[in-house]
Protein backbone atom coordinates (compact mmCIF):
# COMPACT_ATOMS: atom_id res chain seq x y z
CA UNK A 1 0.00 0.00 0.00
CA UNK A 2 2.47 2.71 1.01
CA UNK A 3 5.18 1.35 -2.46
CA UNK A 4 1.90 2.31 -4.43
CA UNK A 5 1.32 5.44 -2.89
CA UNK A 6 4.34 6.64 -3.05
CA UNK A 7 5.43 5.27 -6.63
CA UNK A 8 2.48 7.13 -7.55
CA UNK A 9 3.49 10.60 -6.00
CA UNK A 10 6.88 10.22 -7.18
CA UNK A 11 5.98 9.37 -10.74
CA UNK A 12 3.54 12.54 -10.69
CA UNK A 13 6.43 14.61 -9.53
CA UNK A 14 8.57 13.62 -12.16
CA UNK A 15 6.44 14.71 -14.42
CA UNK A 16 6.13 18.25 -13.42
CA UNK A 17 10.10 18.43 -13.52
CA UNK A 18 9.73 16.89 -16.91
CA UNK A 19 7.42 19.56 -17.79
CA UNK A 20 9.28 22.48 -16.25
CA UNK A 21 12.46 20.97 -18.20
CA UNK A 22 10.17 21.57 -21.57
CA UNK A 23 9.10 25.00 -20.46
CA UNK A 24 12.89 25.96 -19.85
CA UNK A 25 13.78 25.07 -23.42
CA UNK A 26 11.80 27.34 -24.88
CA UNK A 27 13.14 30.44 -22.73
CA UNK A 28 15.83 32.48 -25.00
CA UNK A 29 18.92 32.46 -24.20
CA UNK A 30 20.74 34.32 -26.64
CA UNK A 31 21.96 31.22 -28.85
CA UNK A 32 19.78 29.85 -31.22
CA UNK A 33 18.09 26.81 -31.13
CA UNK A 34 14.74 25.06 -32.55
CA UNK A 35 13.63 24.84 -29.11
CA UNK A 36 12.96 28.45 -28.96
CA UNK A 37 9.93 28.37 -30.88
CA UNK A 38 8.65 24.99 -29.22
CA UNK A 39 5.66 27.37 -27.91
CA UNK A 40 4.37 28.73 -31.23
CA UNK A 41 1.21 27.97 -32.68
CA UNK A 42 0.41 28.89 -36.32
CA UNK A 43 -2.74 29.82 -37.35
CA UNK A 44 -2.85 27.20 -40.33
CA UNK A 45 -6.37 26.30 -42.82
CA UNK A 46 -8.64 27.62 -39.50
CA UNK A 47 -6.55 25.50 -36.89
CA UNK A 48 -4.26 26.28 -34.53
CA UNK A 49 -1.34 24.25 -34.67
CA UNK A 50 2.57 24.11 -33.38
CA UNK A 51 5.38 25.21 -35.69
CA UNK A 52 7.35 22.17 -36.12
CA UNK A 53 4.16 20.39 -37.57
CA UNK A 54 3.90 22.15 -40.96
CA UNK A 55 7.65 23.61 -41.14
CA UNK A 56 11.30 22.38 -40.00
CA UNK A 57 13.38 24.42 -37.86
CA UNK A 58 17.02 24.45 -38.05
CA UNK A 59 19.78 26.61 -36.37
CA UNK A 60 22.37 26.89 -39.01
CA UNK A 61 25.03 29.66 -37.03
CA UNK A 62 25.00 30.31 -33.21
CA UNK A 63 22.60 33.24 -34.07
CA UNK A 64 19.93 32.40 -36.43
CA UNK A 65 17.20 29.94 -37.02
CA UNK A 66 15.70 29.00 -40.26
CA UNK A 67 12.23 27.73 -41.10
CA UNK A 68 11.46 25.97 -43.81
CA UNK A 69 7.45 25.74 -44.37
CA UNK A 70 6.34 22.65 -46.16
CA UNK A 71 3.66 24.65 -47.74
CA UNK A 72 4.20 27.72 -49.12
CA UNK A 73 0.94 28.94 -47.93
CA UNK A 74 1.98 28.53 -44.44
CA UNK A 75 4.59 31.35 -45.00
CA UNK A 76 2.63 34.13 -43.95
CA UNK A 77 0.55 32.60 -40.89
CA UNK A 78 4.30 31.52 -39.78
CA UNK A 79 6.00 34.53 -39.62
CA UNK A 80 2.96 36.47 -38.11
CA UNK A 81 2.37 33.27 -35.34
CA UNK A 82 5.37 33.89 -34.41
CA UNK A 83 5.26 37.52 -33.96
CA UNK A 84 2.35 36.89 -31.85
CA UNK A 85 4.45 34.36 -29.79
CA UNK A 86 5.96 37.64 -28.17
CA UNK A 87 9.16 36.01 -27.79
CA UNK A 88 11.34 39.24 -28.87
CA UNK A 89 12.10 37.74 -32.45
CA UNK A 90 11.69 39.43 -35.90
CA UNK A 91 11.02 37.19 -38.64
CA UNK A 92 12.36 37.88 -42.33
CA UNK A 93 10.55 36.04 -44.76
CA UNK A 94 12.91 35.05 -48.10
CA UNK A 95 11.38 33.10 -51.13
CA UNK A 96 11.18 29.34 -49.44
CA UNK A 97 12.72 30.37 -46.06
CA UNK A 98 11.64 32.45 -43.21
CA UNK A 99 14.73 33.27 -41.47
CA UNK A 100 14.69 34.59 -37.59
CA UNK A 101 17.90 36.04 -35.95
CA UNK A 102 18.72 35.87 -32.52
CA UNK A 103 19.17 39.37 -31.22
CA UNK A 104 21.52 39.24 -28.57
CA UNK A 105 20.22 39.63 -24.93
CA UNK A 106 20.69 42.95 -23.23
CA UNK A 107 21.58 42.48 -19.11
CA UNK A 108 17.82 43.58 -18.65
CA UNK A 109 16.10 41.62 -20.54
CA UNK A 110 18.99 38.34 -19.03
CA UNK A 111 17.40 39.23 -15.85
CA UNK A 112 14.08 39.15 -16.55
CA UNK A 113 14.41 36.05 -18.29
CA UNK A 114 15.72 34.42 -14.79
CA UNK A 115 13.16 35.63 -12.78
CA UNK A 116 10.88 34.08 -15.51
CA UNK A 117 12.48 30.72 -15.13
CA UNK A 118 12.57 31.18 -11.19
CA UNK A 119 8.75 31.70 -11.41
CA UNK A 120 8.19 28.43 -13.93
CA UNK A 121 10.85 26.85 -10.85
CA UNK A 122 8.42 28.15 -7.97
CA UNK A 123 5.13 26.76 -9.79
CA UNK A 124 6.69 23.41 -10.24
CA UNK A 125 7.55 23.11 -6.28
CA UNK A 126 3.90 24.43 -5.75
CA UNK A 127 2.34 21.14 -8.27
CA UNK A 128 5.09 18.71 -6.03
CA UNK A 129 3.71 19.95 -2.84
CA UNK A 130 0.27 19.70 -4.02
CA UNK A 131 1.03 15.42 -4.99
CA UNK A 132 2.96 15.70 -1.34
CA UNK A 133 -0.30 16.57 -0.02
CA UNK A 134 -2.49 13.66 -1.91
CA UNK A 135 0.28 11.34 -1.26
CA UNK A 136 -0.47 12.12 2.63
CA UNK A 137 -4.22 12.27 2.56
CA UNK A 138 -4.25 8.97 0.52
CA UNK A 139 -1.79 7.84 3.49
CA UNK A 140 -4.17 9.39 6.30
CA UNK A 141 -7.61 7.23 4.56
CA UNK A 142 -5.68 4.41 4.62
CA UNK A 143 -4.66 4.77 8.52
CA UNK A 144 -7.96 5.80 9.34
CA UNK A 145 -10.05 2.46 6.98
CA UNK A 146 -6.74 0.21 9.44
CA UNK A 147 -5.39 -0.22 6.14
CA UNK A 148 -1.97 0.44 7.61
CA UNK A 149 -1.01 1.12 11.10
CA UNK A 150 0.02 4.08 12.56
CA UNK A 151 3.61 3.83 12.87
CA UNK A 152 3.31 2.91 9.28
CA UNK A 153 1.44 6.41 8.43
CA UNK A 154 4.01 8.24 9.93
CA UNK A 155 7.45 6.25 8.36
CA UNK A 156 4.98 6.68 4.91
CA UNK A 157 4.70 10.62 5.68
CA UNK A 158 8.71 11.01 5.88
CA UNK A 159 9.18 8.84 3.07
CA UNK A 160 7.18 11.61 1.01
CA UNK A 161 8.73 14.11 2.22
CA UNK A 162 12.24 12.28 1.41
CA UNK A 163 11.00 11.74 -2.41
CA UNK A 164 9.93 15.84 -2.73
CA UNK A 165 12.91 16.46 -1.03
CA UNK A 166 15.21 14.45 -3.45
CA UNK A 167 12.92 16.03 -6.55
CA UNK A 168 13.37 19.86 -5.03
CA UNK A 169 17.20 19.15 -5.71
CA UNK A 170 16.26 18.32 -9.31
CA UNK A 171 14.38 21.56 -10.00
CA UNK A 172 17.11 23.52 -7.98
CA UNK A 173 19.60 22.25 -10.56
CA UNK A 174 17.77 22.44 -13.86
CA UNK A 175 17.27 26.32 -12.70
CA UNK A 176 21.12 26.61 -11.83
CA UNK A 177 21.95 25.62 -15.51
CA UNK A 178 19.19 27.61 -16.85
CA UNK A 179 20.29 30.75 -14.94
CA UNK A 180 24.19 30.25 -16.38
CA UNK A 181 22.85 29.34 -20.07
CA UNK A 182 20.80 32.68 -19.90
CA UNK A 183 23.37 34.82 -18.14
CA UNK A 184 26.45 33.96 -19.97
CA UNK A 185 24.80 33.42 -23.22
Amino acid sequence: MLEKIHQDARERMEKCIEKLSADLRTVRTGKATPALLDAVRVDYYGSSVPLSQIASISAPQPRLLVIQPWDKAATDPIVKGIQVANLGLNPAPEGDLIRVPIPTLTEERRHELVKRCRQMGEETRVAMRNVRRDANEELAKAEKAKEIAEDDLHRGHKETQKIIDELSEKVDQLLAAKEKEILEG
